[in-house]
Parts: C-alpha cells; sequence; structure tokens
C-alpha cells in the first residue's frame, strides 16, 4: 500500500512540474510577444513623426498630415493598453486628438507648380527619401484598412508626382552640368533618360506634358550640336588625308 502511494506521489509531481513548466513557458511566450508589439508599437510612433518633420518641407496635403498624426495616436493607445503609457504617453494622447480635430482634411495640397526642389544633391536625395518613406506609411495603413481606396489613391498618386519631379529635376541638373563642361554626350543621356521617366506615365499631369516638350527640345539642340560636331570631325579628317596624300604623291624636289 505504502509504495502505490509513493508512486501516485512521484506521478502527482511529475504532472505537477509538467504543468508548471507549460505555465511557465507560456508566460515567457506572452512576455517575449509583448516586448515585441511594444518595440513594434515604438518603431511606429518614432518614423512616423520623422515623417512628420520631413513632411513640413513637403507640399502635401492636410489630409495626409491627419493620417500619419492619426497613425502615431493609434500606437500610443495601443500601448496605453498594453500598460506601456505615462503621464507623457497621456498628455501626447491628448494633444494629438486636439491636433486631430483642427485639421481640415478637404483643404488640398500646395500647388507642386510653385514648389521648388533643393539646391544640393544631398538635401534631393533626403527629399526622395522622405516621399519614398510617405508612400511606404500611406501602402502600410491602406492594408490595415485604415484608408478608403479613393483617398490613398489621390495621396500616392500626388507623391507619386512628387517623387518623378524630383527624380527628372535632377536628371536635368546633370544634363545642364554636362552641358557647361561640354560632354554633349552625358548630358543627352540625362535627358532621354528624363523623357523616358516622363513619357512611362500613363496620366501625364500639365507639368508632365510640358517639361516633357521642354526636354525633348533641349534634346534636339543637343543632337544638332553633336551632329555638327560630328561633320566637323569628319570635314577635318579628309582634310588631313587628302594633306597626307598630296604629300605623298607630290613631285620630290631634286637636290
Amino acid at each position: 500500500m505504502m509504495f502505490t502511494v509513493i508512486i501516485v506521489l512521484i506521478i502527482a509531481l511529475v504532472l505537477i512540474g509538467v504543468v508548471v513548466n507549460a505555465i511557465q513557458q507560456h508566460k515567457t511566450k506572452l512576455d517575449a510577444e509583448r516586448r515585441t508589439e511594444v518595440s513594434k508599437q515604438k518603431n511606429i510612433i518614432d518614423s512616423t513623426e520623422a515623417a512628420l518633420l520631413v513632411s513640413e518641407s513637403l507640399p502635401i496635403s492636410q489630409r495626409l498630415i491627419f493620417i500619419l498624426q492619426r497613425r502615431v495616436l493609434q500606437s500610443l493607445k495601443t500601448l496605453q493598453a498594453m500598460q506601456e503609457s505615462s503621464t507623457d504617453s497621456k498628455e501626447r494622447v491628448k494633444t494629438l486628438e486636439d491636433n486631430l480635430k483642427a485639421i481640415d482634411v478637404n483643404k488640398p495640397a500646395p500647388d507642386e507648380g510653385n514648389f521648388q526642389l533643393p539646391p544640393g544633391d544631398k538635401q534631393v536625395i533626403q527629399f526622395i527619401r522622405g516621399v519614398k518613406t510617405l508612400r511606404s506609411i500611406l501602402r502600410a495603413e491602406f492594408k490595415k484598412g485604415r484608408l478608403e481606396s479613393r483617398v490613398f489613391l489621390a495621396e500616392d498618386k500626388h507623391l507619386e508626382s512628387l517623387q518623378l519631379r524630383a527624380n527628372v529635376d535632377t536628371l536635368v541638373r546633370r544634363g545642364d552640368v554636362a552641358m557647361k563642361n561640354n560632354q554633349m554626350g552625358s548630358a543627352r543621356q540625362c535627358l532621354e533618360k528624363a523623357i523616358g521617366a516622363l513619357s512611362s506615365q500613363p496620366n501625364p499631369t500639365t507639368y508632365m506634358t510640358t517639361k516633357q516638350a521642354e526636354l525633348e527640345d533641349k534634346l534636339q539642340n543637343i543632337e544638332k550640336t553633336l551632329k555638327n560636331a560630328n561633320s566637323r570631325d569628319v570635314a577635318k579628317k579628309k582634310e588631313s588625308e587628302k594633306n597626307e596624300l598630296d604629300e605623298l604623291f607630290s613631285q620630290k624636289k631634286k637636290w
């Protein structure tokens, strides 16, 4: 009888150990998932706030500003629900809620025609990266079901237009520099790439069609310059060959 009791106790202890271990593993898993989610939400807040800073120098709509600030607000509220909030974060939530109420989402974006790209290549690269980040955030919000298709397509089209303009203007600048350095071949390549980028757009805007016509005129002038330069080179080569032949077959003077 005693032996049976001992066996039962041993089995019970083993079962208890298994249950405790399972509970501990489950708790560890939940803690890891919680830490991952907290890190994810904090990264969303940081990247979105960085995008908001960049957007201050971009001609974007108030609706997009609303989307960005709402994204930060939702992540802050997620952290609150996970008991990861502080007095500071609660104040930020209140501030963001007030800001969202004050935004006029129907106000159109500034006119692109009045916008000038930064003068330096580094600033232009930062500009393009900023636009790409905004497009990435916009897609993420759309995939989460937070945006209507109509809103997503309109905002993404506007950002795509800004990105295209930056790429085209950068190519034109490089082409102008090449022309000043008398590197007509390089200038032609830059303009051909810019024209190709504009002509590939399915629904061109007024800016795109006007810019494409302007660049095609520039390209024609470059091709004329290259053609004239080639003609002069050919003429010089023929003249040089003629002189060599004249010298070869001319009568030699007798001394």
